[in-house]
């Protein structure tokens, strides 16, 4: 069953895009059930979302109005109509989020119970009218069962849950009820083991039943029109019990309430992305009428080129340009128009929802920052040094990792020019795993010697040299580019990560021969874990040392121990027993043997073990 063809439901437009790229079998079929809906209903069950995940009510009613407007375009352009839903992140509203979602368009959005001072009677959608007058239906889904979905056990029983259903629109008194509840798609099987066949079997049961029938919102609201008038409680969310707090503040919400810290460093994250979000749209108000006939017009209309791919981004510059603008000029007013968009991306909510700044969302929303201030230009000195001032205020609660500044300066920034560990990567996987050559933001043309790596969006051209030198399941690539001060070598962790894994899977296949004996290569054949198979392996040529600590012996067991943690595994405590003794005899007088008790995990020092 393609559950989506009974259910309404939005997708992230950059989940979207990587879906169309890497799951296109998903892609197509997330576009079959909104086609299927609409021919069984009148109505898509598919509902738009603004283009990244941005607590609206917390955005400026530019970036409120940019993100609607990218959101729809996108929608528009895989679905291949009109949106009549939108859904809000996290449920976050206001009312001017509302107004700038009514003036677009739309007709609906879905809220929690919490969110409206009184719920509209049997489940149908209410009416809200901002204050410039325009109207827009709320519908307001069941909180228990959502909550039971989410957090409970709903997805146990798929009759169960169809009895919990019918039972409240039973008890809602009024008819027709509509009874609707929202959830994660994470619950279905990531949360929730299984929990994708549940909802199918639950859809079923619901499908076969006489007394009820399975529909959208869309489809109610054509049946229904709101009517009912709805007082808001805003701004709020339904992921936080104080409004919005949860993205801007301390306001107790978090995920590890056992643990000892706070989220104080939520407030100066704020201001520090708002500063730079800020200060972008003023370069680009300032700069982008120089190379764009329409500043406004062509921000309000990338939204349909930025997930169609970089050659639709690099045809839509062409198209907004001013007549007469160069080759250099066109490459900057599209590097403008995609500052804004990392603009936008810094703004995603996750980098506020969890326990620290140190986590891994924010972090990544560091990045995008760092990638923003790159494309800033001749204002990007003045940019970092006012986003990292602000940042220097957000104390981590991992102590020896200081600030948000020392994240952003240590962990975000790239210590490379991207260009240049970009080329690497390529170069790297076009010498070793040609499959892994391609990239859908950049193109690689010439030798070595001479290489020009294009920027596929913005059409900004770099010029580089590499040299490869591999040795064993070691790989350097030296580098040497204008954008460095002398040349740079990268090891095989310092590639992207796309070509790391495909060049390291290559040289791994090759040692593998080598590295593991007859039986372990026939067991590798029939299909066995290869982790196992390397910890005795690794094992085996230890103990091998104790007889034969020679040069090649070292070497092999060295190789061992670089594929253990390319698969992420620690090492064997009985690996290291038996170094140890090894180790203890020889290591007064032995380098070889010390280098290999560092990467066994031992402290080593002067005097050996």
């Amino acid at each position: 069953m393609n559950a989506l063809e009974w259910i309404s439901f939005d997708f992230g437009a950059t989940l979207l895009e990587w879906l169309e790229a890497d799951a296109p079998a998903t892609y197509r079929a997330v576009l079959d059930a909104d086609r299927r809906s609409v021919a069984r209903t009148g109505w898509g069950n598919a509902v738009a979302a603004p283009y990244h995940h941005v607590i609206l009510p917390l955005a400026t009613r530019r970036d409120k109005v940019t993100e609607v407007r990218w959101g729809i375009a996108d929608f528009r352009r895989r679905f291949g109509r009109e949106p009549d839903g939108f859904w809000l992140p996290e449920t976050a509203v206001d009312e001017e989020t509302l107004d700038v979602v009514a003036a677009a368009g739309i007709r609906f959005t879905i809220l929690a119970p919490h969110q409206v001072k009184t719920v509209p009677a049997g489940g149908l959608p209410g009416r809200f009218r901002t204050a410039s007058g325009r109207d827009i239906a709320l519908f307001v889904y069941d909180g228990p069962l959502s909550h039971d979905i989410a957090f409970g056990r709903l997805l146990d029983d798929a009759f169960a849950w169809a009895q919990r259903m019918l039972g409240a629109r039973d008890r809602s008194g009024a008819a027709p009820a509509l009874v609707s509840m929202a959830s994660d798609g994470e619950s279905y099987g990531h949360h929730h083991k299984f929990g994708e066949m549940a909802l199918a079997r639950f859809l079923d049961v619901m499908g076969r039943r006489p007394d009820a029938r399975v529909t959208n919102y869309a489809a109610v609201l054509a049946e229904h029109p709101a009517v009912e008038a709805v007082e808001l409680i805003a701004p709020s969310a339904w992921s936080c019990a104080h409004g919005v707090e949860r993205w801007r503040s301390d306001c107790g919400c978090r995920m590890a309430h056992d643990q000892p810290t706070n989220q104080r460093w939520r407030a100066p994250l704020r201001d520090a992305i708002g500063w730079l979000t800020s200060a972008c749209h003023e370069i680009y108000d300032t700069d982008a009428p120089r190379y764009l006939r329409d500043p406004a017009a062509a921000l309000a209309g990338y939204g349909a080129a930025i997930g169609a791919g970089a050659e639709a981004v690099r045809q839509y510059g062409g198209t907004v340009a001013k007549g007469n603008v160069t080759e250099e000029q066109l490459v900057r007013a599209t590097e403008l128009l995609e500052m804004e968009r990392g603009a936008l991306r810094t703004l995603t909510s996750c980098a506020w929802f969890f326990d620290d700044i140190s986590g891994i969302e924010t972090l990544q929303v560091l990045r995008y920052a760092a990638w923003v201030i790159e494309l800033a230009g001749p204002d990007a000195v003045f940019l970092e040094e006012g986003f990292t001032r602000r940042l220097a205020l957000a104390e981590s609660n991992v102590r020896t990792l200081g600030n948000g500044r020392d994240i952003y300066l240590h962990r975000a920034r790239p210590h490379l020019p991207p260009p240049v560990r970009v080329a690497a990567g390529l170069v790297a996987a076009r010498a070793f795993a040609p499959e892994a050559a391609g990239s859908p933001c950049w193109l690689l043309e010439g030798p070595d010697d001479a290489l020009v790596l294009t920027n596929r969006r913005t059409g900004r051209r770099y010029h580089l040299e590499a040299e490869l030198e591999q040795n064993g399941l070691e790989l350097l690539v030296t580098m040497r580019s204008t954008l460095l001060d002398a040349p740079v070598a990268l090891s095989l962790g310092d590639l992207p990560d796309r070509q790391q894994r495909a060049v390291a899977a290559v040289l791994r296949g090759e040692a593998l021969e080598r590295l593991l004996d007859g039986e372990e290569r026939l067991a590798l054949a029939r299909g066995e874990e290869l982790r196992p198979l390397i910890r005795h392996a690794l094992s085996r040529r230890i103990r091998a040392l104790t007889s034969d600590p020679a040069d090649p012996a070292r070497r092999d067991v060295h190789d061992l121990l670089v594929i253990l943690e390319q698969l992420g595994q620690a090492v064997p405590f009985e690996v290291q027993t038996v170094f140890y003794r090894l180790w203890h005899d020889h290591a007064s007088d032995d380098a070889g043997l010390a280098e290999l008790a560092r990467r066994l995990g031992f402290v080593t020092g002067p005097g050996g073990p």
